[in-house]
C-alpha cells in the first residue's frame, strides 16, 4: 500500500486516532483505514525503485530505460496511468517494483512541458491576478498566468498539476 493522506487526531487523556487513506499498489483500490492506540506499527513493503527514463509509447505499451543498467522495461497503460499526463520523451522517473513486477511510476516533483494551445493574453488584463487555461503537449490542461503564450515551456508540479513557473530555454 502507498499512503495517500494521513491525519492524526489527539484528544485529552485518550489514545491518538490515525486516519490513513492508502492505495493498493497492485489493484489501484483506495482504502480508508482508521487505527487507534499507541505503538501501532506498519511494515514497509519490500519495493525497489529504479531510476529510468521514458523513451516512447507504441500501441499502448510504454517503454522505459534503466539509467544504470540500460535495461528496457515495457509497461502497459494500467501501470503508467497516473503519470500519463506528464510523460514526454526523455522524462526522468522511477519505476516501482514489487517482487520483480513493475507496479507504478513515480515522477519527479516538477516537469517541463510545452504549451500547445492557449488563448492570447489581453493588454491590461494583469491586475486581476487570474489566469487562463493552457493545453500542454501531453493534453493536460492547467491554469497559467496571462503572459504565457503558445510555444512557451512551463514547469508543472506533478503532485498538484499546477503551474510553477515559465522556463527559459
Amino acid at each position: 500500500f502507498k499512503v495517500e493522506e494521513y491525519h492524526q487526531q489527539k484528544m485529552q487523556q485518550r489514545a491518538p486516532v490515525y486516519h490513513i487513506k492508502m492505495r493498493n499498489m497492485l489493484t489501484g483500490q483506495l482504502l480508508d483505514k482508521t487505527f487507534s492506540g499507541y505503538g501501532i506499527k506498519l511494515n514497509r513493503a519490500p519495493v525497489v525503485n529504479r531510476e529510468c527514463t521514458f523513451l516512447y509509447e507504441a500501441d499502448g505499451i510504454y517503454t522505459f530505460m534503466d539509467t544504470g543498467t540500460f535495461d528496457q522495461y515495457e509497461l502497459n497503460k494500467d501501470v503508467v496511468a497516473d503519470a500519463l499526463t506528464y510523460l514526454v520523451d526523455q522524462t526522468p522517473c522511477e519505476i516501482v517494483f514489487f517482487r520483480d513486477k513493475a507496479i507504478g511510476v513515480e515522477l519527479p516533483t516538477t516537469v517541463d512541458l510545452a504549451v500547445s494551445e492557449t488563448p492570447p493574453g489581453y493588454k491590461g488584463d494583469t491586475a486581476s491576478g487570474s489566469g487562463k487555461p493552457a493545453t500542454l503537449e501531453t493534453g493536460l490542461v492547467v491554469n497559467v498566468p496571462m503572459f504565457v503564450a503558445t510555444g512557451d515551456k512551463v514547469r508543472i508540479d506533478t503532485r498538484t498539476a499546477e503551474y510553477v513557473t515559465r522556463v527559459s530555454e
